[in-house]
């Protein structure tokens, strides 16, 4: 069987990317998690306001910063994995050490 380089596809989406992102740094910076994935800053902001408008994140103002709170407790969107908490899917991808696989 031949190795797929190509990396066309993942099994996250932005959206899924950018929350991930969040739930290892809680101040993290929309420039800073846009580089981590790959996507413009524009796009992560778009990102992040999905994330709040859906109740999975609450923005906290800190002077010229912002935290983000995660509402881990959510069920996942789609009805394949909507019986499962985001929460769920973040722990899995979450190393014991407090980073993720990605930072090994």
């Amino acid at each position: 069987m031949e190795k797929d380089n190509n990396h066309s596809w993942t099994f996250l989406t932005n959206h899924g990317h950018v929350l991930l992102c969040i739930s290892r740094n809680g101040q993290i910076r929309a420039r800073d998690i846009a580089a981590q994935v790959g996507i413009t800053e524009r796009a992560t902001q778009r990102i992040i306001a999905d994330l709040v408008a859906s109740g999975y994140i609450t923005i906290v103002h800190e002077g010229r910063r912002n935290r983000y709170i995660l509402n881990d407790m959510l069920p996942l969107r789609h009805p394949v994995e909507n019986t499962h908490q985001v929460g769920e899917l973040l722990h899995v991808l979450m190393d014991p050490k407090g980073g993720t696989d990605a930072d090994s």
